[in-house]
């Protein structure tokens, strides 16, 4: 009997979608924009990041998730929805099996409300597994070996930084701390240093432009002119900022996740140790593509770190693959309904 599956990297920023032997076939913002006269959603995704910063008071356009979790089921559901549908291509005729990627920290009400909006979204069963398994499978990472494997997941609204052998999670660590913090703190700073108010758009331009983890030397020092509203005049501005500026913003949020991955290494058993210090750490996630991240992760914590190939990819892929071999993987998985 035909049985259409679909893996969902439900992100705090990005939604993508993948669909086994088609691949990813949906990478859109997570974001809704509403109408707040009656509640109806207005837009989904790429059209809705659009608005964001541009709306009238009829309107708000907003992400429905927090810190990786749902902060608003509804929008969520109806996000889920638009997703589903439009990787169906229209036909409805079958319910599909579902697998969603949740932070590794998650609760169990939480749990409940991501397997709840996916079946009231459409799906005939609701599968969960963890971000740094999907991350691991994804990165093509050996899982179900007798050995330690460490994978840090960088995504927006998280890191998930986890020790994995045989099928499952040894040691892990779940920080909030991602893409959209690090905007935040672009913003804040450039407030701070230049009076400039800057949008959250322009902060993260900024961070995939100029943005690095290491401060550069005067040859490699990249630069870009950015706009905004002065805060003293309140009329716009151009400035010119630098790398230096993004990475001095980001000092605080990096070394937050370097105690993070210290604390894991720290809790992790001597013999896997010994296998992670032999194999490195894969960076996975879209803030892993951060310019010198693991430049930085190498020298602070002494084990050598590798940013994964398509890195924003791996946990998509990894909740597909894992849904496609579900007997393979039923081992690692949270929970089914």
């Amino acid at each position: 009997m035909f049985r259409k599956k679909i893996g969902i990297d439900l992100g705090t920023t990005t939604t993508l979608v993948y669909v086994p032997k088609k691949g990813i076939i949906i990478n859109e913002p997570s974001v809704v924009a509403i109408s707040t006269i009656d509640k109806k959603v207005l837009a989904v995704g790429n059209e809705a990041k659009e608005m964001i910063g541009r709306t009238p008071d009829s309107i708000m356009a907003y992400r429905p998730l927090k810190d990786g979790v749902i902060a608003d089921y509804r929008t969520t559901e109806s996000m889920l929805r638009y997703f589903i549908n439009k990787s169906l291509s229209g036909i409805k005729i079958f319910r599909p099996e579902i697998m969603i990627s949740v932070p590794a920290g998650i609760t169990s009400t939480e749990r409940r409300a991501v397997i709840g909006a996916t079946i009231s979204a459409g799906a005939k069963a609701a599968y969960i597994i963890k971000q740094p398994l999907a991350a691991a499978i994804g990165a093509e990472i050996p899982i179900g070996s007798a050995s330690g494997h460490m994978i840090v997941e960088l995504g927006g609204g998280t890191t998930e930084i986890a020790v994995i052998s045989l099928g499952g999670i040894v040691t892990c660590k779940s920080v909030r701390i991602g893409g959209t913090k690090f905007d935040l703190s672009i913003m804040e700073h450039i407030k701070k240093k230049y009076g400039l108010a800057i949008g959250e758009s322009t902060s993260e331009q900024a961070k995939i432009k100029i943005g690095s983890a290491l401060f550069l030397d005067d040859k490699e020092k990249m630069s870009m002119q950015i706009k905004g509203r002065d805060m003293i005049t309140g009329l716009p501005r151009i400035l010119k900022i630098t790398s230096d500026d993004v990475t001095e913003a980001l000092q605080n949020d990096i070394y937050g996740i370097i105690s993070a991955i210290k604390a894991v290494l720290f809790d992790t058993p001597p013999e896997l140790s010994a296998d992670v210090m032999e194999k490195g750490m894969i960076l996975s996630g879209g803030t892993a593509q951060l310019r010198n991240l693991d430049k930085l992760l190498n020298q602070t914590t002494g084990v050598p770190s590798y940013a994964s190939d398509h890195p924003y990819l791996c946990v998509a892929k990894g909740t597909g693959i894992a849904l496609e071999n579900l007997e393979s993987y039923k081992r690692s998985l949270l929970s089914a309904k």
